[in-house]
């Protein structure tokens, strides 16, 4: 067996200012990535957007530091004109940038939604069969339907080479 600095982590992310979903991915060289570990950071509406901001950038620095991802990938939204929150997504993909750079010297990925999605099998799918989809993939029996769902997702499409041009 080869030493687990030969894998190739990544690290998806599915960005939000209130909950940002996060997962981690190995290559383990075998048929399918291993799902290390998943989850999401959340961030209390009380506060204000800087303190937020501050919040998701220490719990970043954290999962890179402890996971050591060899790429990051993450999910470039779509907004419509009437979306409030675009501005503060807006902000955390800005965190995931500098934190990216700053810690582990990676610049991100960034990926459409309907690029990962495809990736999946349906570029149109909800959060409800993307969750079919990630749960079939990875062989799991329960699996929570949230913004970390969509981070996994993202991560498996960095790690098998989907790539927009995004910058």
């Amino acid at each position: 067996m080869s030493n687990a600095t030969n894998y190739k982590t990544w690290l998806g992310i599915d960005p939000g200012l209130a909950i940002l979903g996060w997962a981690i991915l190995q290559d383990l060289g075998s048929n399918s990535p291993c799902l290390v570990d998943y989850g999401t950071i959340e961030t209390p509406k009380d506060l204000s957007t800087a303190r937020r901001l501050v919040e998701i950038e220490k719990d970043l620095i954290c999962l890179v530091r402890e996971f050591q991802p060899d790429g990051i990938a993450v999910e470039m939204p779509f907004f419509s004109r009437e979306i409030k929150a675009a501005g503060g997504v807006i902000q955390a993909l800005g965190i995931v940038s500098l934190v990216s750079y700053r810690e582990i010297n990676i610049e991100p990925i960034f990926l459409h939604q309907s690029s990962w999605k495809c990736h999946l099998g349906n570029g149109r799918a909800n959060k409800q069969e993307v969750g079919e989809m990630v749960k079939r993939l990875f062989d799991l029996e329960k699996l929570p339907i949230n913004d970390s769902v969509d981070a996994i997702a993202i991560a498996y499409a960095g790690l098998s080479g989907v790539r927009n041009e995004i910058h």
